[in-house]
C-alpha cells in the first residue's frame, strides 16, 4: 500500500509535464510541422512493447511495392548520434536493433534513425531518390510531427484504459491522448477472437466515431533461420534448446513454444538489450540457441555456436478494410 502511494506521488509530475506538452500542442503554441508527403505514424501510450515493430513491416509489404518508401525511427540504444541512413556498414550498436532488422529484411525500402523525426524526414526529402512515403515508428508521443495516419497500438490482455501514469503504471501520457489516434489496434489477440470479447474491449477504449479499430494477432513461422539458411521448427520438437530474448513481453513466445511441446530452457533480458561479452560468453555455451529476429540481428556476429532466429508475423482482422483504408490515404495525399 505504502508502495502504491509512493507511485501514485511521483506520477503527478510525470501526468502534469505531459498534459502541459499535450496541451501547448494542441493550441499550438508548441508548433507541429506537416509535410506535402504520405506520413504514417505507429505508436503506442505505454512503456514497452505493443508489436510495433510486425505492424511495421505489415505496412512495408503492404505499399513498398508500388511506392518507394522509408522508415523512420528513433534507434534506440544505439551509439550513435544525429541522422543516419542504414547501409552495408552499419550494425545494431550504430543504428538500433529494429532499423537493422528492417535494414536486413527490406532490400527495397530506405531505412533511417534520428530522433528528431523533423529533421529526420527534411533530410530524407532531399535525398536523390526520395520517398514517396514514410513510415514514423514509435512515433506516437513525437508531436513536432503531424501525420497523415496516426495508428496507436494496445495489447489485448494490457489495454491503456486499464492502466495507469508511470510509475505508478505504464502509460506515457493520458489515456485520454488515445483520441489523436486515427486507427486503433488491439494487439496480440487470441486468432479466434470472439465477438463479445471484441465489443467488450471496444467499450473499454470508448473509441470516438472517426477512429477505425482492428484486432490483430501474431503467428509464428514454421521456420527458423539462421546465416546459411532456415529449418522447420518442428526438427527442434525433441532437442532441447535454448531460447534467448530481449524483448519486451516474452511471455506470448514462451507459451506458444510451451504449447508447441518444445523443450528448452530460457535466458532473459531486459528490451532492446546491449550483450556484453560476459552475456555473449553464457549464451555461446548452449550448443543449440533460437531468438527473436530483433535480438538476431545482434548476436549472430557474436556467437560461434548454432543460433537460430524464429520470425513473427502480423496478422490482422478486417484486413481488407485496413489495407483500403492505407492505401486510399496514400493515393489521396499524392494525387
Amino acid at each position: 500500500m505504502i508502495k502504491k502511494i509512493l507511485f501514485w506521488i511521483l506520477s503527478t509530475p510525470f501526468l502534469l509535464v505531459t498534459s502541459l506538452r499535450n496541451f501547448l500542442y494542441n493550441i499550438g503554441v508548441i508548433k507541429s510541422y506537416q509535410f506535402n508527403l504520405p506520413i504514417i505514424s505507429v505508436g503506442n501510450l505505454v512503456l514497452g512493447g505493443s508489436g510495433k515493430t510486425p505492424i511495421i513491416e505489415y505496412l512495408v509489404r503492404l505499399i513498398s511495392n508500388n511506392y518507394k518508401i522509408a522508415v523512420l525511427s528513433r534507434g534506440y540504444g544505439r551509439k550513435s548520434t544525429g541522422f543516419i541512413l542504414a547501409d552495408s556498414s552499419s550494425d545494431a550498436e550504430i543504428i538500433g536493433d529494429e532499423p537493422m532488422q528492417y535494414y536486413r529484411k527490406f532490400k527495397n525500402i530506405i531505412v533511417s534513425v534520428d530522433s528528431s523525426r523533423v529533421r529526420g524526414i527534411n533530410k530524407l526529402i532531399k535525398l536523390d531518390s526520395k520517398p514517396e512515403i514514410v513510415l514514423l515508428d514509435d512515433a506516437y508521443q513525437h508531436r513536432k510531427v503531424k501525420p497523415g495516419i496516426s495508428i496507436l497500438l494496445t495489447k489485448f490482455n494490457d489495454l491503456y484504459s486499464d492502466d495507469n501514469i508511470f510509475p505508478l503504471g505504464n502509460l506515457r501520457e493520458s489515456k485520454i491522448n488515445a483520441n489523436r489516434a486515427d486507427i486503433i489496434i488491439v494487439t496480440k489477440c487470441d486468432k479466434n477472437i470472439n465477438e463479445n470479447d471484441k465489443i467488450q474491449v471496444i467499450q473499454k477504449l470508448n473509441i470516438n466515431d472517426n477512429q477505425k479499430i482492428y484486432f490483430s494477432s501474431i503467428k509464428y513461422s514454421k521456420m527458423v533461420y539462421d546465416k546459411e539458411g532456415s529449418k522447420s521448427l518442428s526438427e527442434f520438437r525433441n532437442i532441447k534448446f535454448t531460447l534467448v530474448t530481449g524483448i519486451a513481453d516474452s511471455s506470448h513466445l514462451i507459451n506458444y513454444l510451451n504449447d508447441s511441446g518444445y523443450n528448452f530452457n530460457h535466458i532473459l533480458f531486459k528490451d532492446h538489450h546491449n550483450f556484453s561479452d560476459s552475456d555473449i560468453t553464457k549464451i555461446d555455451r548452449n550448443n543449440l540457441i533460437i531468438t527473436t529476429e530483433k535480438d538476431y540481428v545482434k548476436l549472430f556476429t557474436k556467437i560461434t555456436g548454432s543460433l537460430f532466429y524464429l520470425p513473427i508475423e502480423f496478422v490482422i482482422n478486417n484486413e481488407v478494410d485496413f489495407n483500403r483504408q492505407i492505401l486510399d490515404y496514400i493515393q489521396e495525399t499524392l494525387n
